[in-house]
Parts: structure tokens; sequence; C-alpha cells
């Protein structure tokens, strides 16, 4: 059976599902559905984030949680979904003894045997459209890398940000955005030459990707331009991560190029009820564009409409 924590929330060790865990058939009555109408029901989506946000929707039919965490580091797989609460129940998920990664729930207070029961069987029906998923996320992954850079490219930011706005409205929880511009990066190429130039965004990206959660995404927009999307992320603490950010940009070093040093201008700007990725775009490229005409090297915010200004 599951472990259940009680203390604040921590990852601990708790029941591994396998693919081959017997699943009580007379379960179909309390899940509202049987097992496998539920696997048939997650097969439908190889998207790990749509997956993951499915089973959500169908855990909360029979168990109250706050919200659920899945991470899978082999594979660089982070998702959150709600809160958390001081209760939680981990599940170790594997197929043929390969790692799926980790799933943890947060349920409003802690679960009775039989939602334990109901709990498991649930997790036993997803491993399969997991793999799956899991297998696809890597196939895209390998066509949706920047090669110079390491981090994702445009190919899926489009789709990668419309899901997280869905999430945000789906579940009511914030989100932010920032777009960084590297200050003068024709000016870099010219005076240093492009391998300096290449090193220059290989090093930016680096430091924005070491600075943000795993839960976070950072794409590169444009040649010396980075969108990086924070997930459950309030306008005022991504202000504090774009300071942090634009500070570590100042403050790094290029190789042996003595006298190399670059800045960055950050737009930032966060979801409301009423956002598309089109109006969201629109406002944190208007914020960057403040941020650039304003001097540079700076971070300049632009709220929702009726939202006051934090900064």
């Amino acid at each position: 059976m599951a472990t259940q924590a009680h203390t604040a929330p921590s990852y601990i060790n708790a029941e591994v599902i396998k693919a081959d865990h017997s699943i009580d058939p007379t379960l179909g009555a309390a899940l509202g559905h049987s097992a496998l109408e539920l696997g048939n029901f997650l097969q439908t989506t190889l998207d790990i984030n749509e997956l993951i946000a499915l089973f959500a929707d169908k855990i909360i039919q029979s168990v109250a949680y706050r919200g659920l965490h899945y991470v899978n580091q082999a594979d660089d797989v982070n998702i959150h979904i709600g809160g958390y609460s001081a209760h939680m129940c981990t599940y170790q998920l594997t197929i043929e003894d390969n790692s799926l990664g980790a799933l943890t729930i947060y349920p409003q207070k802690p679960l009775k045997e039989n939602e334990l029961v109901v709990l498991e069987n649930m997790m036993c029906a997803l491993v399969y459209p997991l793999r799956n998923a899991l297998l696809y996320t890597s196939a895209l992954r390998s066509a949706h890398i920047d090669p110079l850079t390491g981090i994702n490219n445009r190919a899926g930011m489009n789709a990668a940000i419309k899901r997280e706005i869905s999430l945000g409205h789906r579940h009511n929880t914030p989100m932010s955005v920032m777009m960084l511009d590297i200050d003068h990066f024709k000016r870099i190429n010219d005076n240093y030459g492009h391998a300096s130039g290449d090193a220059v965004l290989q090093t930016v990206a680096k430091c924005i990707k070491d600075s943000i959660r795993g839960s976070d995404a950072v794409f590169r927009f444009g040649g010396e331009e980075f969108l990086i999307v924070l997930s459950s992320t309030e306008m005022k603490g991504a202000i504090i991560l774009a300071e942090r950010i634009r500070q570590q940009v100042e403050q790094l070093s290029f190789g042996t190029q003595k006298g190399l040093k670059a800045t960055a201008s950050i737009g930032v700007t966060s979801l409301s009820s009423k956002d598309s990725i089109t109006t969201l775009f629109e406002r944190v490229d208007n914020a960057l564009y403040s941020a650039k005409h304003d001097g540079r090297n700076r971070v300049v915010s632009t709220p929702p409409p009726g939202e006051s200004h934090t900064n």
C-alpha cells in the first residue's frame, strides 16, 4: 500500500506500481468505470502533459486532492498541477523493471484504505499510456531541441504555451512568461566574431536553464531572444526571477575573450483568465520593447489589463 506522509511536502518512498500489478475487477463501481476503460481513455493522447491532466481530471472523481506532481528525471519531465497539502502519496511507476517516474498525489486529508485501493488501481491503468507518451516525447524532443544551445527550439513552443494556458485556465493556477533579449548582440558578433557570439548564446541559455525549475521551460525564440514559461508562478515571483537572471547574465564570462561582456533586457507578464496565446505574447513583447527602449539591461513588467503594475 502506498505510504502517506503527514508532514511538509517532501518526496518519500512508496508503493511501486508495475504494469502487471493485479487490478481488482470489482472496483468498477468505485471508479465510475473499469480500469480497462480508464486505460483506453488515457490512450487517446500521446502528449505527456495532456495525459497527466486527463488523469488528474479522472482522479478527482474518486479522491479529493489539492494537486499532483509527476516527475521523470531520466526523461527530463516535470509536471505539477494544482497545489500542495500536508498529506501525500507517492507512487513509483514501472514497466518491465523500467522506471516511468514517480507520481505524487496531495490529498486534502489522509486517505482511507478503500480510497488508496482505488487510487492504486487507477495508477495501474496509467502505466501503459504513460510508457507510450514518454516514448513519443523522446522522439519529439530530438526534433524540438536547438542544436547550438541545447534548449527547446521554436518548433514546439506554441503548443507548449497553449497547453500551459489551458492548464492555468482549467485549474485556476498562475502562470508567467518572460522574454529575454541579449543586448547589442550584433555588436558582439561584429567585434568578437561569430564563434564568440555562439559562446554567448550557449552560456546565456545555460544560465537561464540553471535558474528555472524543472517544471518551467525555456525556448530559443529567435536569434538572440529567449522565451521562458513559468508554471504556477505569479507576476511578483517572475519579476524577482527575471532580475536575478539579469544580474547573473551581467556577471557571466565567455571563454578567453577579454573584455567580452553581455547584458540582457527582459520583459515579464502573467496570465489572465481572458488571455489567449496572442494576447499573452503581445503583452510580454511590449514589456521587452519597453525594457530595450528605456535603456536596456533592465526588467520591465506589463501586468494583465485591470491589474496594478508591480515594478
